[in-house]
C-alpha cells in the first residue's frame, strides 16, 4: 500500500518491526479522489465496503485489482471507495463515528489504531490472527491494542531515504554521501551547478517536514529518546531538541525555495525533471512517478551524524482495520484474511510501483536492485521507527507541522518555536 500520510507502510515480517510507528503510507498521497468522496455503506451480508486513501494511480489500481480477485474467490464480495488521502486523514474520525460507517479502512497500526480501539471503534480481529501463524510476533504485537485484542492486519512496509535519479548524479559528477560532512559537500556542489540540492513539498502536505525532524533526532539523540519525546516523556524545549533544529539549520540554504508552496507530488515531479537534486521521502512517492522512471531511481540512507548513536531507520507499516459497527463482520474478516495472504501481497506489489515490501514472511518483494537495497538497509538497522504521527498520534502531528514549517521560515527563532511546540504538545498529551 503506498499513499502516504504523515508516516506509513509495509511490514517486513522477518525484520521484527515491533516498535514501529509512522504515518500510513497509504494515506499520504493526496492525489485526486476517485469514486465517491464520502462514507459508503453496505448492508448486513452484502458487499464489504473498503474506505481507501490509496488515491495515487498505481496504488488505486493495485487495491482495486485485489478486490477484483477476492470477488472471484466465492468467499464474499467487496467494493472500494477511494478518497483523496489528505481528505481521508482528516475525515477518518468522522467515518468511524458515523451511524453507518464503512466496513474496512486502509490505514496503519500503532498509537492511532490503539486510540480508536480504546474508544470502542475498531472490530476485534483476533480470530483472523489465529490463522496468521507464519507472521512474526513483532507484527502481532504492533497490531494489538492495550486490552490485548488484535485490531489491525498489516499488508506492506516501506522505507525512507534520499531519492535521486542516477542519470542526474552521473551528469553532475556526484556520488552518494555517507556522513553529514559528505552531505554538506554534496549540497554545496549541486548548488554551485545551479541545481537546488534538496527538494521538499510542504504545500498541503506539511507533514513531509517531520521526516527531517525524525531522522535528525534519531541520528543525534537516538531512537529511544525520539520515542520518549513523542510519547510526552521528554520535552520539545529540551536542549537535545534544540540541537536537532540547530543541525537542520545548516542545510536550510540548500532547500528548493519553491518547495514550501507545492505538495510532495510536485516535489516528486521536480526531482524527476532534474529541477532538484534529491528528496527525503518514502517509497510511496514512486506511485506518482512514471513507470519508465523507476529504473533510474536510487537512494541513500540519511547520513550518519554521530557514529556512537545506533543507526535507526524509518520503516512505516500499513494495512487495514475495520469498524466495530460493521454490518458484515464475517465478510470483513474473510477479506482481511485474503489481504494477509502471500497471493494478495505479491499481487499488490506487482500492480503498484513495486518498491514496497510485503509483510508476509513468505511473500516475495519485487526483484529489483532498488528494493534489495532498501530491504538491506532496514535489515542492517539497529532500530526501526515509523514516522512522527505513527510513533505519537494524529493529534500531535499538527503541532509538528506548525512548529517545523515556522522553523523553516524563521530559523533564528528556535527557542521561541520550541517553547510554543512544547505548550501545544502538552495540550495534546493532557487531552
Amino acid at each position: 500500500m503506498t499513499d502516504f500520510d504523515p508516516g506509513r507502510r509495509r511490514f517486513l515480517g522477518h525484520l521484527g518491526l515491533a516498535g514501529l510507528g509512522a504515518l500510513g503510507a497509504g494515506s499520504l498521497l493526496s492525489a485526486c479522489a476517485s469514486s465517491a468522496s464520502g462514507p459508503a455503506k453496505s448492508g448486513g451480508s452484502g458487499a464489504v465496503t473498503i474506505q481507501s486513501n490509496l488515491s495515487s494511480p498505481q496504488a488505486k489500481t493495485a487495491i482495486e485489482k485485489l478486490v477484483e480477485n477476492f470477488n472471484k474467490l466465492g468467499k464474499g464480495t467487496a467494493s472500494v471507495n477511494t478518497i483523496a488521502s489528505e481528505t481521508f486523514r482528516t475525515q477518518l474520525p468522522t467515518y468511524l463515528t458515523s451511524a453507518n460507517p464503512p466496513d474496512l479502512y486502509t490505514w496503519y497500526a500503532g498509537s492511532v489504531a490503539n486510540d480508536y480501539a480504546s474508544k470502542g471503534l475498531l472490530l476485534d480481529v483476533s480470530d483472523v490472527w489465529q490463522g496468521l501463524g507464519e507472521y512474526p510476533q513483532s507484527l502481532k504485537t504492533l497490531s494489538t491494542d492495550a486490552s490485548g485484542k488484535q485490531v489491525f492486519v498489516p499488508m506492506t512496509n516501506y522505507w525512507w531515504g534520499f531519492f535521486y535519479r542516477k542519470s542526474n548524479f552521473a551528469k553532475w559528477g556526484v556520488q552518494e554521501p555517507k556522513t553529514w560532512a559528505d552531505f554538506l559537500a554534496l549540497c554545496e556542489t549541486l548548488k554551485g551547478k545551479g541545481v537546488p540540492p534538496i527538494g521538499i513539498g510542504l504545500g498541503d502536505t506539511p507533514w513531509v517536514a517531520s521526516a527531517w525532524f525524525d531522522y535528525l533526532n534519531i541520528r543525534i539523540n537516538g531512537a529511544p529518546f525520539h520515542r520518549e519525546l513523542l510519547a510526552g516523556k521528554q520535552r520539545f524545549d529540551d536542549p537535545k531538541v534544540k540541537a536537532v533544529l540547530t543541525r537542520w539549520r545548516e542545510v536550510l540554504p540548500y532547500f528548493d525555495p519553491k518547495g514550501k508552496a507545492y505538495p510532495f507530488q510536485e516535489a516528486t515531479t521536480a526531482l524527476l525533471a532534474g529541477k532538484t537534486g534529491m528528496f527525503l521521502i518514502g517509497t510511496f512517492f514512486a506511485d506518482a512517478a512514471p513507470k519508465d522512471a523507476l529504473g533510474d531511481l536510487d537512494f541513500f540512507r540519511f547520513p550518519i551524524i554521530d557514529q556512537a548513536v545506533p543507526v535507526a531507520e524509518e520503516a512505516p507499516t500499513d494495512g487495514f482495520f475495520a469498524s466495530a459497527k460493521s454490518a458484515n463482520p464475517a465478510g470483513t474478516k474473510e477479506l482481511l484474511k485474503y489481504f494477509a495472504s502471500v497471493e494478495a501481497q505479491e499481487e499488490y506489489v506487482k500492480s503498484s510501483s513495486g518498491i514496497v515490501l510485503p509483510v508476509h514472511p513468505k511473500a516475495k518483494a519485487a526483484d529489483s536492485p532498488l528494493v534489495a537495497k532498501g530491504k538491506a538497509m532496514l535489515d542492517s538497522a539497529a532500530e526501526l521507527t515509523q514516522f512522527f504521527n505513527r510513533d505519537s498520534s494524529d493529534a500531535l502531528q499538527p503541532t509538528a507541522d506548525t512548529a517545523l514549517t515556522k522553523f523553516m521560515d524563521k530559523p533564528d527563532q528556535i527557542d521561541a518555536i520550541l517553547r510554543e511546540w512544547q505548550a501545544s504538545a502538552e495540550k495534546v498529551f493532557k487531552g
